[in-house]
Formats: C-alpha cells, structure tokens, sequence
C-alpha cells in the first residue's frame, strides 16, 4: 500500500505578519494583536514577546504587564483574511487537493506527485512561491499522516520547513514535550505530568489500554498519536453542522432591554446567514455566562425554518427560561443547528406571500449594500454583531483578531 505525503503549512504569526508587512516600523519589536480593552484577548503575539511568556488566547491585560514595551494592535479581520485568501489561491493553483482549517493554517494531501516532482521539492517551490508572492513567512512539516506533519511545522517554526521520512514518525516524536502532541491541553498535561509522564516517548512505551484508564475515550486518540499514527484524510470542504453569534459585553450588564436587542440582533444575521446558504434550522440554543463565569444553556427543536418572526419569538423564550439568576452577565449567544438544505416554506395559516416578499426585499438590500445597511431600530446599538459572511462558503470561520473573554 502506498505511504500517503501528507503537507501541512502555517503562516508564522500571521496577524503580526501581516502588520509588519504593512509597517516595517514593527519588525524585530515585541508585537501584540488583539483586543485592547481590558476583557481584550491576544490573537497572535510576535516572537520576541514569547521570552516573556506570553502565548496567543492570554488576556491582553496580562500580556501588557509581562511585557510593557510592546506595541498593541487592535487588528483588522478583513484584512487577514484579503492576505489569508491571496495564500488560499496560490494553493489552490498549485496542488490537487488541499484542506483550509483555519485564516492561517492548510493541509495538502501530495499523495503520488512523488513520482512526478518529488514531494519535498514540490512543497519548497510553494513555501518559495507564496513568500514572494505575498511577502509572509511560512512554515510547513511533511510527513505520511496530519498529526505527524502539523507537529513538525512547529518544530520548523519559524519561516522554516521539516520533512519527516516515513518510519522515523515514532523516533521524530519521542523526545519531544507532551504538549506538542495536538489534543493534550493544559489540563490533560497536568493529569499525565502528575503521573510522571512528561515526554511523549513514555506514553509511546506504556499500554494503551492504561492510557484510557486514565484520560477515558481520549486516551486512545492520544496513544495514537504519540505513536505517529493517524488516518484522517485531508477534507477539501467540510458542511457546517451550525451557525452561531456571540456577544462579550465591554462590561457586564443587568441592562435587560439591551441583551434582548442583542439577541433580536443576532437572531437577524443568523437568519440572514441561513438564507445566504439556501439552509434552515431545526434546533435553536441560547447561551448566556454571568459575571462569575457560571455558563448556562437552553436549546429546543423547532420545524425547520430560516425566518426571523419564527425563530425570534423562540430565542426570546429560551431567553426568559434561561434569564434567572438577576446578575450581571458577561455573554450572550445564540446557535442554530440541525442544519438542512431548503428554501423558507410559507405556513398555510400563518403566513401569506406578503411576508416572503418582504424577506426577499430584505435580502436583496442586504446583499447590495451591506449586511448593515437595513437593520431593525432597536438594533442599532448592538452592530458589532451584524455580519453578511456567508458561512457556508466552504471557507474556515473567520477568527476575530480583537476577539474578547
């Protein structure tokens, strides 16, 4: 049987990357992009804030007083992702089969081109290529499975490459951190270090079937993994299962009237989303977090539909059931899921051609002049949660780079 190639590439801190691109003043100084108020959360930090121990997903306000020379940005998600297309089709041009996971992060499945270009070579002429082309640095890790292949481009990192020749996957993990291995976060890791287990080459050695007496189902993925084992085929478009929207406030609120518009807010763009992708919903889940962090959610199923005079009325009983604890809250969110292809079906009894008619003129503007560009009155204060991104464009959700706790 024949060994899979299996590429994985990464765009060096992406985010920071591309500010640095824009503005040469940043390069070689300590560079943060992230949300800047106090709830702010850093989504990329450049490399020379690491020796300060600082890691994207920490608060921004931590960050800043670990480091009190870097530069913050607050960032543009729009254009990340101008710079994360322009990457997206130089590989779409270039190889048969690929897999976009996140803005920044692409599997390439290079299976049998060996014979015709050699595989290490063929992946360096793309690194070379879409350094030049968009001027970011890259990295990537080849190897015969995901796993193996994602792991070496953090070894590779940064602006770096790593090949991995099968039947080494084993001996290339082995001295490395537990940590490294993708699954094992900081609360598995401690579970394992608290065992003696600090390296991935101990779990490689132990019985798998100890593994899952201590980590559960998990601990058979793990065990894998460690081992260098892994069959997940590189997925070109993966059909999203749901669409959400949530909101973290700048500062808790018990301001009633405000979460409702918020929610009525959301429920329109989801609606909306769901139209642009020709789906409706048969599942409607609210989620609310309270200043403490307690999180709670509510979900019912409901028929099948995209429309927002049903789905709001819904939202705002899974709201008043939910909403009972008086205190500040912190978040506010609404899912839709069991997704099912469809237009939205007129009821017999409660609807008449005048309301679709109204839902298309809605739409039409909509997608003329912007997803804000008609919006309900009470809605007007709450835009940040507006949205016209087609969700199911087959492209990865689009990560906010001054994305809040």
């Amino acid at each position: 049987m024949q060994n899979k190639s299996i590429l994985h590439l990464d765009l060096d801190t992406f985010f920071v990357s591309v500010e640095r691109l824009l503005n040469s003043e940043l390069l070689k100084k300590p560079v943060l992009v992230g949300g800047t108020g106090n709830r702010g959360v850093v989504a990329a930090c450049s490399y020379e804030t690491r020796k300060f121990g600082i890691r994207s997903g920490m608060s921004m306000k931590m960050a800043r007083q670990l480091c009190p020379q870097a530069i913050v940005i607050r960032g543009n998600s729009g254009t990340y992702m101008k710079y994360s297309n322009l990457i997206t089709d130089i590989i779409r041009d270039t190889v048969p089969v690929f897999e976009k996971t996140s803005v920044d992060e692409f599997y390439v499945d290079l299976t049998g081109m060996d014979r015709f270009f050699g595989n290490y070579k063929f992946a360096t002429e793309l690194r070379k290529r879409i350094i030049k082309e968009s001027g970011l640095p890259i990295s990537f890790g080849l190897s015969q499975n995901k796993i193996v292949s994602k792991v070496a481009t953090g070894e590779a990192k940064p602006n770096n490459q790593l090949k991995i020749d099968s039947g080494f996957e084993k001996a290339f993990l082995a001295p490395l951190p537990i940590r490294k291995i993708p699954m094992v976060g900081k609360a598995s890791a401690q579970t394992l270090i608290h065992l003696g287990i600090d390296r991935i080459k101990l779990i490689q050695e132990m019985p798998v079937e100890m593994l899952i007496s201590v980590m559960g189902k998990n601990g058979q993925t793990i065990w894998n993994r460690a081992n260098g084992i892994d069959n997940t085929p590189v997925t070109p478009y993966c059909e999203r299962k749901s669409i959400s929207n949530e909101r973290t406030f700048n500062m808790d609120t018990i301001d009633v009237q405000k979460l409702r518009d918020t929610l009525i807010a959301m429920v329109d763009t989801l609606c909306y989303q769901l139209r642009l992708g020709n789906k409706m919903t048969g599942c409607v889940s609210v989620k609310i977090r309270y200043s403490d962090f307690q999180t709670y959610n509510k979900q019912i199923r409901i028929p099948y539909t995209s429309a927002d005079h049903i789905l709001t009325p819904v939202v705002m009983e899974l709201f008043n059931k939910l909403y009972n604890r008086r205190i500040l809250v912190r978040l506010i969110g609404v899912k839709f899921s069991h997704l099912v292809g469809g237009h939205y079906q007129i009821s017999l009894f409660d609807d008449n051609e005048k309301t679709l008619n109204l839902y298309k003129s809605l739409d039409h503007i909509r997608n003329r002049f912007g997803a804000g560009s008609i919006m309900k009155a009470s809605t007007l204060d709450v835009r940040s949660v507006i949205s016209g991104r087609n969700p199911f464009d087959g492209e990865p959700p689009v990560l906010l780079a001054h994305r809040q706790q």
